[in-house]
C-alpha cells in the first residue's frame, strides 16, 4: 500500500510528531506508514484523514496484486 500522508501532512505544515499526536499513536507509527511499512486499522486512518482534511481512500492507495 501507498500513502499521500507526507504529501497532506506538508499541505497543512504538520511535521510526523504533530500528526501523531493528533492521532494518538507514534511519531515512529507515522513515519511506518509514510514509508508503506505498515498497515493502519481503520480506525487508525480515519483518525489520519480527520486530521489532515482529507478521505481515507485520498491518503491510502491500495496496490492491486492482481486476482486469483
Amino acid at each position: 500500500m501507498k500513502t499521500r500522508i507526507k504529501e497532506f501532512r506538508a499541505r497543512h505544515n504538520l511535521t510526523q510528531e504533530d500528526l501523531a499526536k493528533k492521532t494518538g499513536v507514534r511519531r515512529e507509527t507515522i513515519l511506518f506508514l509514510e514509508k508503506g511499512k505498515y498497515n493502519p486499522s481503520l480506525k487508525l486512518a480515519h483518525e489520519i484523514a480527520k486530521a489532515l482534511d482529507a478521505k481515507i481512500d485520498e491518503l491510502f492507495i491500495f496496490e492491486d496484486r492482481g486476482k486469483a
